[in-house]
């Protein structure tokens, strides 16, 4: 019988905050220093892609809250960051 994965709140916590800090840096969250919103799509790029790079790493080896949590901050990061990259190119 497989071992199932173990929940580690950790692994909930790292997701939010780079959720969260890609939200920064597509200008959809002000910056705490300053209040002010700004884009900044090379740092959005890295984290987005960080995420992505997690969940192919752990794949089979995330709860079901976590496998949901990851996938769901990807779903709504990426059109976040298409719709940024986009305008920057108009």
């Amino acid at each position: 019988m497989p071992h199932a994965p173990e929940a580690d709140p950790r692994f909930n916590d790292f997701v939010l905050l780079q959720a969260q800090n890609a939200g920064l840096f597509l200008g959809q969250i002000p910056n705490p220093g300053t209040g002010e919103k700004s884009v900044n799509l090379r740092a959005a790029k890295s984290v987005i892609d960080s995420l992505g790079m997690l969940r192919v790493k752990t794949a089979g080896n995330l709860t079901e809250t976590e496998a949901k949590l990851l996938e769901m901050a990807l779903k709504n990061l990426l059109p976040l960051y298409k719709t940024a990259l986009d305008e920057s190119e108009s």
